[in-house]
């Protein structure tokens, strides 16, 4: 068997010129992360650590813990990444299976006229009889160009690929519970400073009544005192929706109802810094599950280039069987029906009319494709990276400024009521006091959300905590 396959592989070789992949190649590079310039970007930050797998519990609030476990145990998105995954996963089995041995076990018989000018003795020729056979039949590609091993590495791959999107569909549905959640905190925050400006605006008119009754107060004053209170209660209104749209949309990204929110008390959320890991950008091609799975999309698409490159070459496949065979039922299971055989099948492309170039073009650029997403999927997640922690920087510092402010507006309202009780001011005075004030106090709640959401959104950014789960490629 040896000696024909040494006499056939170097005519098949010559023969293979015939179809052959010359000339066809990728046009794209893969960035590397270093060539992506971030030190200046991302400078000055707070360093930290690489944000934990849990990394919302740093908000120190039960509630939003319950809800997250919610989502990650029932809600459908993930359930269709792991179906995505499981699929991705029995495809490379089938890809491993070409790599095998095949066995098949074959019975089979035929009743016919048997010719009387072939084969057969003129004692069967032209008689009706059965033609009988019971075999193992074997099969084992040689495999010689790699074919079938870039094919199974391109599962693998695809397979790896869905593992990190799977993953990456987690870190989405934590990412939207949390700051759905930060924007009904925001939406908590409002209410409670509607709240208080109705409250404060009833005692206001009760005052105004009182000033009326003592000539101190003309009735214009009390119509804008009853107009404030309306507005005041109009705006807490609207909130009450908003309120009501949030607690539906958490409902629904912990894959429930609306009623499963109906009772979620006010948030109670710790501030959290923004921090950033040392190992910038390096470390980030692994850290997010967009980037990681774009990478191992580039491995699975250059080993199917590597398949149909190898297809330009000889296919040599191992034969063999071994069973029973007859002519006539009878005599199937006697010592003398038993056969053997065993030997190579080779097929060889030698003129396709350009398939097999324009199958591996297509593949090239298939590979240029996963490239460029890659390199964007890269300077994405720097820009994300950079985005996330300038918001939080612009937050932190207006913050610190708005504070100020808030508390010099607090003094300026509270100097201008004691003077209106007092009779030495305005009613005028009094709402001309208050409108800066409620605006510095709804930009505060404003502020506080957005500070939280940067956070939120750098933890996304930094990858939520992900690990790819093997780290050997």
């Amino acid at each position: 068997m040896k000696r024909p396959l040494a006499l056939l592989l170097p005519l098949l070789g010559l023969l293979a010129a015939c179809a052959n992949p010359g000339g066809l190649a990728p046009r794209t590079e893969a960035l590397a992360p270093e060539q992506l310039a971030s030190t200046r970007s991302l400078a000055d930050a707070p360093a930290g650590a690489w944000p934990a797998d849990s990394w919302w519990t740093a908000y120190g609030d039960p509630q939003l813990d319950r809800l997250m476990a919610d989502a990650l145990r029932d809600s459908p998105s993930l359930s269709l990444a792991q179906a995505r995954l499981d699929q991705a996963r029995a495809m490379a089995g089938l890809a491993a299976a070409a790599n095998g041995v095949q066995v098949g076990a074959n019975a089979d018989g035929t009743q016919q006229r048997l010719s009387e000018n072939y084969i057969f003795p003129p004692s069967l020729g032209g008689r009706y009889t059965s033609l009988n056979r019971a075999a193992l039949d074997f099969s084992f590609d040689l495999d010689f160009w790699g074919r079938n091993r870039a094919a199974l590495d391109a599962a693998v791959g695809q397979a790896r690929a869905a593992e990190a999107e799977a993953a990456g569909a987690r870190l989405i549905l934590s990412s939207a519970v949390t700051r759905t959640y930060l924007q009904f905190d925001r939406l908590h925050q409002l209410h409670a400073i509607a709240d208080s400006t109705v409250t404060q605006r009833e005692k206001l008119q009760e005052l105004v009544r009182l000033r009326l009754k003592a000539g101190l107060e003309n009735q214009a004053d009390l119509s804008q005192a009853d107009a404030g209170i309306s507005a005041a209660r109009a705006e807490r209104s609207a909130l009450d929706v908003q309120l009501a749209l949030v607690r539906n949309q958490l409902a629904a990204l912990t894959g429930h109802g609306p009623d499963a929110t109906l009772d979620l008390t006010p948030p109670a959320l710790r501030d959290v810094a923004a921090t950033l890991p040392s190992q910038l950008p390096a470390d980030l091609l692994g850290r997010r599950p967009d980037v990681n799975a774009q990478r191992w999309r580039v491995e699975a698409s250059r080993r199917e280039t590597d398949a149909a490159r190898a297809d330009f070459y000889p296919n040599v496949n191992l034969n063999a069987f071994v069973g029973l065979q007859s002519i006539g039922l009878s005599n199937l299971f006697e010592g003398g029906s038993r056969m053997l055989g065993v030997g190579p099948a080779i097929h060889l492309p030698v003129f396709d009319s350009g398939r097999l170039r324009s199958r591996l073009a297509a593949r090239n650029a298939e590979q240029d494709a996963a490239i460029a997403q890659y390199n964007a999927a890269l300077i994405d997640a720097l820009r994300d990276v950079a985005d996330q922690l300038a918001s939080w920087r612009g937050a932190d510092t207006e913050g610190r400024d708005q504070q100020a402010a808030l508390a010099r507006y607090e003094d300026a309202w509270r100097l201008t009521e004691i003077r209106y009780k007092a009779g030495l001011t305005s009613y005028t005075a009094v709402l001309a006091a208050e409108t800066p004030l409620l605006a510095q106090r709804r930009l505060s709640a404003e502020l506080r959300t957005r500070r939280l959401d940067a956070s939120a959104g750098l933890a996304r950014a930094l990858g939520g905590g992900y690990l790819p789960t093997d780290t050997s490629h």
